[in-house]
């Protein structure tokens, strides 16, 4: 695959990725786990973090026509990166489809490079960061992408609660645009990775005439334009003419949503599908050893239980928190709900897997002093009862059926909660908050984690989601902030990790892995980060 091409010159400008695992990963299927021995079945297909199978146009040039057909992981529907968790399992991919990003992350090089920008620089004290624009990008609708229509979308994305309005708020004092190819960000401390917001959501700028006539209509940059939504059916993206970079191969992406993932991997094995986004540890590994192609992700944090500790709610009490995390295993779970992948399981916030493992231990599985902490929590007058809220797909259920059996066998009583799609999920723990302890994925991504890790779990964080957050923590998450080594990240890692054992926010069952699988016709994807492609050199071989 030709990363950058003739129009796309490499970035070089000082945002070198501290040692990400741009090669392999240390997951192994179940051939090594966490002692390094290996199972009986020996070891299964070798992961990596980044592109798997063809990387390069090898059998003719691309192939100019035809639709792609990607079933999605989540329904995001609306395609506003100001209302979305902007990510390659929550529309991520469509969402760049049409807006495109201002950066963009290079899992080969291990750097972010410029996409819609031409180059991103950071002054002496490091307290400033220019941003240059390409000459002649417009928008679909004509209007040209220039400083200000760049700062009025990001303006927009911090006012209307993007995910990570909260962090930008919080770190940038001032946006300026000096001249029409130019904008400034002025900072309140240094930032070394702040380039990596620029390739989220709020590096999808969008349109003014987005909001025209006060109903949301997605206008962006990108290389496709918005075709056609049908709730529950599917999402049409149509190849845009003008595009920046030139006219995309294909002529149209299409997304179609299929709740289950089985039906998914079928759909992909049959071809009725050229793409499928997977983030189930089982039929990932399935797909890997059918033989497809894709880019593949391993997230920290990504299979956890939060808690909420609202007032009146069973985790407002440490604990009560403390107690959960003793009382689980973390290998029971996968060897229930994703048979032969336990080596995944781990109740660490960085898993060996990760740049970011430091090796400072974490709460142990420990069902008696799980059962003393319950006993305290009782005498002060908890009743015992929590409650476990989950989908109702397989896994999920038999991971809430594993939770709850863990749970009462120290003496908790837990009632399941479980609702029928990932849509309930989020509304009950995104928007209302009416959950005890629930299913979810924190997702700590390897490119960049500290707008994550600030989003959920910073005082100030927007995705805490009532999960606990100690001025502690804020604090040792600040100072990562402004860590300008690997070392120095690793070293504040470990007292974070320290910490979480303090203020449990969350029961920790391992990383999740994220693959986008595709046909092995399918050719010139580009990776970026938070699982998410572009789909721009994207084409069809015949």
């Amino acid at each position: 695959m030709n990363t950058f091409g003739s129009r796309r010159p490499r970035f070089i400008g000082g945002l070198l990725v501290t040692a990400l695992l741009a090669a392999s990963c240390a997951w192994q299927g179940e051939g090594k786990g966490a002692g390094g021995t290996a199972a009986p079945d020996g070891p299964r297909n070798e992961y990596k973090i980044g592109m798997i199978g063809r990387e390069g146009g090898d059998g003719g040039g691309p192939v100019k026509g035809g639709t792609l057909t990607m079933s999605a992981y989540s329904e995001e529907g609306l395609l506003d990166p100001a209302d979305a968790i902007v990510a390659g399992s929550t529309g991520g991919i469509e969402l760049a489809a049409v807006y495109d990003v201002l950066m963009r992350y290079d899992t080969a090089s291990g750097r972010l490079e410029p996409q819609l920008a031409k180059d991103l620089k950071v002054s002496e004290d490091g307290r400033s960061w220019t941003l240059t624009l390409r000459d002649g990008v417009t928008f679909s609708d004509g209007k040209p992408l220039d400083a200000q229509a760049v700062k009025w979308s990001i303006d927009r994305y911090v006012k209307n609660g993007g995910d990570e309005a909260a962090l930008w708020k919080a770190n940038v004092t001032a946006t300026e645009t000096p001249d029409d190819g130019t904008v400034v960000f002025r900072l309140a401390k240094k930032w070394p990775t702040f380039g990596y917001v620029l390739a989220g959501g709020a590096g999808m700028i969008v349109a003014r005439s987005a909001e025209k006539g006060g109903k949301f209509t997605p206008v962006g940059a990108g290389a496709f334009t918005f075709g056609s939504y049908k709730p529950q059916e599917e999402t049409v993206l149509e190849a845009r003419e003008d595009y920046w970079d030139g006219r995309p191969n294909l002529d149209r992406v299409r997304v179609v949503y299929v709740n289950d993932p089985n039906a998914a991997l079928d759909a992909l094995k049959s071809r009725r599908t050229q793409a499928a986004f997977f983030r189930d540890p089982v039929i990932t590994q399935e797909a890997l050893d059918g033989g497809f192609h894709g880019f593949y992700n391993l997230v920290a944090l990504g299979n956890v239980g939060v808690i909420n500790s609202a007032p009146g709610r069973p985790g407002a009490d440490a604990r009560v928190r403390r107690a959960m995390f003793h009382a689980i295993k973390p290998e029971v779970i996968y060897q229930r709900a994703y048979p032969g992948t336990t080596s995944l399981a781990s109740n660490e916030i960085f898993p060996r897997f990760s740049t970011w493992h430091t090796g400072t231990p974490p709460l142990a599985y420990d069902p008696e002093k799980a059962r003393r902490l319950l006993k305290e929590a009782k005498a002060g007058g908890y009743d015992g009862k929590v409650s476990w809220l989950d989908g109702q797909d397989p896994a999920s259920r038999t991971t809430a059926l594993a939770v709850k059996a863990m749970l009462e066998n120290v003496g908790f009583d837990v009632e399941l909660d479980l609702v029928r799609s990932i849509a309930d999920q989020t509304a009950k723990v995104a928007v209302r908050k009416s959950y005890d302890i629930a299913g979810w994925g924190m997702s700590w991504r390897e490119a960049g984690p500290f707008g994550r890790m600030y989003a959920t779990l910073h005082t100030k964080g927007n995705a805490r989601f009532g999960m606990p957050a100690s001025p502690e923590m804020s604090g040792l998450i600040e100072e990562l902030q402004s860590a300008e080594t690997p070392e120095a990240e690793r070293a504040v890692m470990g007292r974070i990790q320290r910490r979480w054992n303090e203020d449990v926010p969350a029961l920790v069952f391992g990383p999740q892995p994220e693959l986008l699988a595709w046909q092995k016709e399918v050719r010139g994807v580009i990776g970026t980060v938070n699982a998410m492609v572009l789909l721009d050199d994207a084409w069809i071989a015949r």
